[in-house]
């Protein structure tokens, strides 16, 4: 039975019977909870709580795995920070609940295949580092399960906001495919190519910024390495997927970015047909049709990107010229920061050292860093990049968000979502601006 002791204590400021002690810090009070609370021990058992991450509602399946969203249970509320080693003044960090998602698989129904998909996957999310891209964070495992803790996007799906709103305006199309481009710019630089591009795998944050997700078809390759593994949804292949031995990487992605600019300007996919057979044909013989309602410029850029011979398709450069996209704006990647707490080559000190000062204030001392080593399947990597992404988000300045009259609701716990009903219940709907509902998140499982 666990022990129900009390936490140990650190000295402090404050005396008790003439012995200096103070409060435990938030971290060691978790560790010591994880170990010994019974409420936090049983909701280990039940699945509600996962790590240092408090479990909530579902948001997805795939057909190996669940997405839940996650909060964390440390990069929450607002406090002063200490200086990292002790020196200059002390600053004030705010933190908004963290909410992640949690994808889980079990991993007695994970083969070979599927695993070295998963690895691949946490490699390539791991190496990107692009405000358009989801962030991993963790990878944490159990007995029988294994969880991908990731960024999570609460604005719902591009392919759910079009099947339900239909065709989007090319103005607040712009916006939503230069963000697009921007992430696949950042992957192919990276060398990495996604292979699944979809509106499926384009996400919203709260405000509207575009994330891309799904890698489980991601590879690492060269803009001349010739692949030959089919992957994707098939009325997103680029026709050399179906007739040809071998692929080059770059070139599908950037056919499946055409696909996908042609659902978002005209509502419907360019290939469509009752059967693959029929559909692989028409996207072996290029036919499709542009609706007269989309602009000259728009239709360039189309015809630009689904070139039946790869070569011929516009490069990453010739997109962000194009007339289409003259003016939108293209966020940049991150500058390079660690993805361990203790990398330092190539980074930026200043953030790693605010990063640092936060973990301390928390309690994770550098102590708790030098044991982490490069693991990622451990609670102080998880927290660290947490903390990380939280200072990122404030000081960036290049992501702007759609630019779309959207309404977006949010994913709250179930409390908080139970509260907005009965709300929204007594007031009615909100009226004005197109309204997006949360819809699956991705999972490539």
């Amino acid at each position: 039975m666990a022990s129900t002791d009390p936490p140990p204590r650190r000295a402090s400021t404050t005396t008790n019977g003439g012995e200096r002690t103070r409060k435990i810090s938030a971290y060691e009070k978790l560790q010591h909870d994880l170990e010994n609370d019974q409420r936090t021990i049983r909701d280990i058992s039940t699945g509600r709580r996962v790590g240092l991450y408090r479990v909530r509602g579902e948001l997805g399946a795939g057909n190996f795995s669940q997405v839940k969203m996650g909060i964390h249970s440390l990069t929450k509320g607002e406090g002063v920070g200490a200086p990292f080693g002790g020196e200059g003044p002390p600053f004030t960090f705010f933190s908004l609940v963290e909410r992640v998602a949690i994808k889980i698989l079990d991993k007695t129904a994970l083969n070979a295949q599927t695993r070295r998909l998963l690895s691949r996957e946490i490699s390539s999310m791991e190496r990107l580092h692009h405000p358009n891209i989801i962030r991993i964070y963790e990878v944490v495992e159990t007995l029988t399960k294994l969880h991908i803790v990731m960024e999570c996007a609460s604005g719902g799906e591009l392919f759910a906001l079009i099947t339900k709103e239909g065709r989007l305006k090319e103005a607040d199309a712009k916006p939503i495919f230069a963000q697009v481009i921007a992430g696949v710019e950042h992957m192919h630089e990276k060398e990495i190519v996604h292979r699944d591009l979809k509106a499926e795998n384009v996400m919203f944050t709260n405000d509207s910024v575009v994330k891309i997700c799904d890698f489980g078809f991601s590879k690492q390759a060269r803009a001349s390495d010739h692949l030959d593994t089919f992957c994707g949804s098939p009325p997103y292949a680029a026709p050399e997927l179906f007739k040809d031995a071998h692929y080059m990487g770059p070139a599908v992605d950037i056919w499946a970015c055409g696909v996908m600019l042609f659902f978002m300007v005209v509502g419907v996919m360019p290939f469509h047909a009752e059967n693959i057979s029929k559909l692989k044909a028409r996207i072996i013989d290029g036919a499709y049709r542009v609706p007269d309602y989309v602009t000259a410029a728009c239709r360039t850029l189309i015809g630009s990107l689904l070139k039946s011979v790869p070569s011929n398709r516009a490069t990453i450069a010739e997109i962000r010229g194009a007339a289409w996209l003259d003016g939108v704006h293209f966020p940049e990647s991150l500058p390079p920061y660690p993805v361990h707490p203790l990398e330092t080559d190539g980074v930026d000190l200043a953030t790693t050292l605010e990063a640092h000062a936060v973990l301390d204030d928390y309690g994770i001392t550098r102590d708790h860093l030098e044991k982490t080593g490069r693991d990622s399947r451990n609670s102080v990597t998880g927290t660290y990049r947490i903390v990380m992404h939280q200072i990122h988000r404030k000081q960036s300045s290049s992501v702007v968000s759609t630019g779309m009259g959207l309404k977006i609701e949010a994913i709250a716990d179930d409390e908080t979502a139970e509260k907005a009903k009965k709300k929204k219940s007594k007031k009615g709907s909100p009226k004005g601006g197109r309204k997006l509902r949360i819809s699956k998140i991705c999972a490539i499982l």
